[in-house]
């Protein structure tokens, strides 16, 4: 009788790559580790023998500045991973996460430009040709999908456009279409090094209650410029935008479980005050229920191994 399933063909494993030799933990993500390259190849690996068919790397590299150059840099961190992971599982589908956040000196998701009050703002237009190149020399290095998370205005349309003129025309692009800047976003901050030095992200990111009009507004403008997949993030609070999307659109749907929404559960069950394998897998379960068809979350390993072993 049950109408919803959910298996480890529906995550999307997360895979933090630094440049440094060996695993860094985490300590706001317990279990989450900065990876090597080739660290980045056996979490691939570890993923794919649990029938997990997808990875989506982040990248943290030794060298940042006011335009993110590693995000497109050919030898980045991020490209070389790419490479090795498809020359190794070339079965497996490599996401790139597609931003400049993690690769500026001062956290943000583009260049900055002074407003004329004096305030420190995002030079949207500048952004775009940034995040063009990123996705190229993504793609360039084997990356099967690129994964635009931004949210700058025209964003997909300038990397379709950019993809299609390099010979990419068959690489796909999954939008973060619907992404709010919400709380639930610092452990991963912590994890990739990206928190804004000064400002912050919720003048290109969606205001939490915005409501349903500005969901579908941010994903229409999206699908019109040529977006493949839809994505909500984060995840758990807003599963009345999954339903939403799921109901308009009929494009793949992707919910981001992200970083806070793991370590809730990770700290509430290391104290003892939840049954993890249970509240994962119901929380997941939700979300596959909201409509999401794919599932980016940090739990993908474990949860994959609690459906195996039943």
């Amino acid at each position: 009788m049950r109408e919803v399933t959910l298996a480890p063909q529906h995550f999307i494993h997360p895979v933090f790559v630094h440049e440094q030799d060996g695993e860094v933990p985490i300590t706001t993500m317990p279990g989450v580790s900065r990876h090597s390259v080739a660290g980045a190849v056996e979490q691939a690996r570890t993923a794919r023998d649990l029938g997990i068919p997808s990875v989506i790397l982040f990248g943290i590299p030794d060298y940042k500045d006011p335009r993110g150059s590693q995000a497109y840099a050919g030898d980045g961190v991020i490209q070389r991973a790419a490479a090795a992971i498809k020359a190794a599982l070339p079965d497996l589908t490599v996401i790139a996460d597609t931003c400049l956040c993690e690769y500026t000196d001062h956290g943000h998701c583009g260049p900055l430009c002074q407003t004329a009050d004096g305030d420190w703002t995002v030079d949207n237009d500048a952004a775009l040709d940034l995040l063009a190149q990123t996705a190229v020399s993504q793609a360039r290095a084997g990356a099967d999908v690129v994964a635009p998370s931004a949210m700058m205005d025209g964003q997909v349309g300038a990397i379709r456009t950019a993809l299609d003129a390099a010979g990419f025309s068959h690489v796909p692009v999954m939008s973060y279409a619907v992404k709010y800047a919400s709380a639930y976003y610092g452990p991963f901050r912590d994890a990739a090094g990206s928190a804004p030095s000064v400002g912050n992200r919720a003048s290109y990111q969606m205001d939490p209650a915005g409501g349903e009009r500005e969901a579908l507004r941010e994903a229409r403008l999206d699908v019109a410029q040529g977006a493949d997949y839809l994505m909500v993030k984060p995840a758990l609070a807003y599963l009345d935008m999954l339903r939403l999307l799921r109901d308009t659109f009929d494009l793949p749907l992707v919910a981001y479980n992200v970083s806070g929404e793991y370590a809730l559960i990770k700290a509430a069950a290391q104290a003892g005050y939840m049954d993890e394998r249970r509240t994962v897998l119901e929380t997941l379960t939700g979300m596959r229920r909201a409509g999401a068809d794919a599932i980016i979350t940090y739990h993908a390993l474990d949860a994959a191994r609690w459906l195996r072993d039943g």
